[in-house]
């Protein structure tokens, strides 16, 4: 299919980008979500403005003992980033499970969290760093918690005219270490279950535990019953196992053509089980 016909504008700056949000249009970035959509005519925009170009949201930084990143930056670039690597390593290693090299080419952490599709790999990630996400309208911006911009499928805490335009994280502090596990979907890249770990260990125990799901339900979240099963043990095997199993506790699981929801809490145990241990080796 083909979409329908709509107006189509680059602008030079941001701000001009979000003047015409505001009237309405709807924002283009890597249009890795919204073509298809379009395509299917299960989204019809009259006006599209491409802000994939603009310069003024595609950066990563650190400042004041936090990394900022543009929501124009690219997977690839995510994944690629040394600053990513070196400070945020989960960030990138989430980045580099999604889709293929021309996704990843082409789509945005902005636009990817914007869409907030239920098996997104971002969400689980962000969710386990407790990121904060800066939202800008024209005459507006505000910042909310990752836990509060997730709100059900497809669902943020977006509000008309506002747009993704940063993403704030926190540079690890020694001792920590992050993993993220997924089972993909084959032909999407989608995660059917996808679990992002991060722990700090000191004085030979487990100071801080994070955990972020997604693919489970219909919207990613903190699994904090199996943070606090973790808090202050050894993180010996039985300890992780025991942790793991709490993650689908009470939680709501998808069911589909893919998997049942009695099979997606199963792989939740599973996965979370694989990035705990994994995320417990990379701690100093």
């Amino acid at each position: 299919m083909i979409p329908q016909t709509f107006d189509y504008t680059a602008p030079a700056t941001l701000d001009q980008a979000l003047a015409l949000i505001a009237q309405g249009a709807k924002p283009l970035a890597g249009g890795m979500s919204l073509i298809p959509m379009m395509k299917l005519r299960l989204a019809a925009p009259e006006h599209l403005v491409d802000i994939g170009r603009l310069k003024e949201l595609n950066y990563i930084r650190e400042d004041a003992g936090a990394l900022h990143l543009g929501a124009g930056c690219t997977h690839y670039e995510v994944e690629t980033s040394p600053l990513l690597r070196g400070k945020c390593p989960l960030l990138s290693e989430t980045a580099a499970h999604i889709g293929d090299v021309q996704v990843r080419n082409m789509g945005t952490i902005g636009g990817s969290i914007a869409h907030a599709d239920p098996s997104a790999d971002y969400p689980a990630a962000l969710q386990a760093l407790e990121a904060k996400i800066v939202l800008r309208g024209a005459q507006s911006q505000r910042t909310v918690a990752a836990s509060a911009f997730f709100l059900d499928t497809f669902a943020t805490a977006l509000e008309p005219g506002e747009i993704v335009s940063e993403i704030i994280v926190p540079v690890e502090e020694a001792g920590a270490g992050a993993s993220y596990q997924k089972m993909a979907q084959p032909a999407s890249g989608f995660a059917i279950v996808g679990v992002a770990a991060r722990l700090r260990r000191s004085g030979g125990k487990i100071a801080m535990a994070r955990i972020g799901v997604t693919g489970l339900a219909g919207r990613s979240f903190r699994a904090t019953a199996a943070e606090k099963a973790l808090e202050n043990t050894a993180g010996s095997a039985a300890e992780i196992q025991a942790a793991a199993a709490l993650v689908a506790q009470g939680v709501e699981a998808n069911s589909d053509l893919h998997a049942s929801a009695e099979y997606r809490k199963h792989l939740a145990a599973v996965y979370a089980g694989r990035a705990l241990f994994a995320a417990l080796a990379r701690t100093a």
